[in-house]
């Protein structure tokens, strides 16, 4: 096996130490160490079985373990429906975590964060499969992350599981499978309960628009389909701030030059069946059945501006009783906060994480 390149990330030193079958690592542009583990033969829940799946991630730091060999100071981070691990290295999420002296400083922290099935460097319809590719669900997306981190990385605990959007109901679903696996969790932008309401159907939306296109072919086109305007548009307006966006474009002509950069970009950019299949993926997840299995400390943080988690819902208010160490913080809007995406500006909540973190400590 190749030794890991080394590079500095954010300030700091990035190393990886990787165990099983994880593949050689190679330093990303960024900074950290990039890897990839595959699992052969790897049986999903709707029965299908894929030759080899691939998880690429991203690690910062090193893994230490205690007198008894177990890892004490690994992280878990978990990124969006449509994100992939390295997008928690920039300046507004790493830069105010990572750093010298910041909650998770990757001198003192091992820092782990995957590519989800079908995300960035992972395994994804796009590889070739196309429409073929199996219908992978959160928790085959859970499996994976366990397998890599215990399989790939050796690493038999974890300190923190933590998640933004999708990342944040992943963190729900890890906290009752693994109960006894991590110290604290920290999900941020999500409800622990079945996508319904407007949140299932603006899924429903982007899934009918594609798979109803004929453009689509049945997943084998040639160009991208029509229907990913239709799918772009419904989540961007399902993910921004009409605080921020009104900002950004307070004329009409800028609020149309906007939109439209936007769509034409994220059309060349997006995959349509990888797209499909990301938000198609959310049709298992629903943690409500089994709160009280969570047995770590959790703190929930969502924002009040959020349109695909609104607080007027009262869906926190009812679920987080059932957990017997939870805790949940609604962010109020304000020129700082980002609709949805407040998830991503760690200044915003970085201090409920210190103060997680300290609990998790004491006990």
């Amino acid at each position: 096996m190749r030794l890991p390149h080394f590079s500095r990330a954010l300030g700091v030193l990035a190393v990886a130490t990787v165990c099983g079958t994880a593949g050689a690592q190679n330093a990303g542009p960024q900074g950290g160490v990039e890897g990839d583990f595959e699992m052969k033969n790897f049986k999903f829940t709707d029965g299908s079985t894929l030759p080899v799946l691939r998880i690429h991630y991203t690690t910062l730091g090193r893994p230490k373990k205690d007198a008894g060999g177990v890892v004490r100071n690994a992280v878990l981070i978990l990124h969006g429906t449509t994100g992939n691990g390295r997008g928690f290295l920039g300046r507004n999420f790493g830069g105010e975590l990572f750093n010298a002296g910041q909650p998770l400083d990757t001198a003192s922290h091992f820092i782990v964060m995957p590519d989800g099935i079908g995300t960035g460097k992972s395994s994804k319809p796009s590889d070739g499969l196309h429409a073929k590719f199996p219908r992978y669900g959160y928790e085959d997306m859970i499996t994976a992350q366990y397998r890599l981190l215990t399989e790939g990385l050796g690493v038999n605990h974890l300190k923190l599981v933590m998640g933004t959007s999708m990342g944040a109901m992943h963190t729900w679903m890890w906290g009752e499978r693994y109960p006894d696996f991590m110290d604290a969790l920290m999900p941020l932008a999500s409800a622990p309960t079945q996508i319904a309401g407007r949140n299932r159907m603006f899924r429903q939306i982007v899934s009918k628009a594609i798979r109803e296109d004929p453009d689509w072919n049945n997943g084998d086109y040639t160009k991208p389909p029509r229907s990913l305007v239709t799918a772009a548009t419904i989540i961007w307006i399902m993910t921004s701030s009409p605080l921020q966006q009104h900002k950004q474009a307070p004329t009409r002509d800028m609020a149309d030059s906007v939109i439209d950069r936007y769509i034409d970009q994220r059309v060349q950019t997006t995959d349509a069946n990888d797209f499909l299949f990301q938000y198609e993926a959310s049709r298992d997840y629903d943690p409500s059945v089994a709160l009280e299995k969570i047995k770590a400390p959790l703190v929930a943080v969502n924002s009040a501006d959020d349109v695909v988690n609104p607080p007027e819902l009262g869906l926190m208010e009812k679920l987080m009783p059932r957990v017997k160490r939870g805790k949940y913080i609604l962010i109020p809007t304000s020129d700082l906060t980002r609709g949805h995406g407040t998830h991503s500006q760690a200044a915003l909540w970085k201090q409920y994480l210190v103060d997680l973190l300290k609990e998790a400590e004491r006990n």
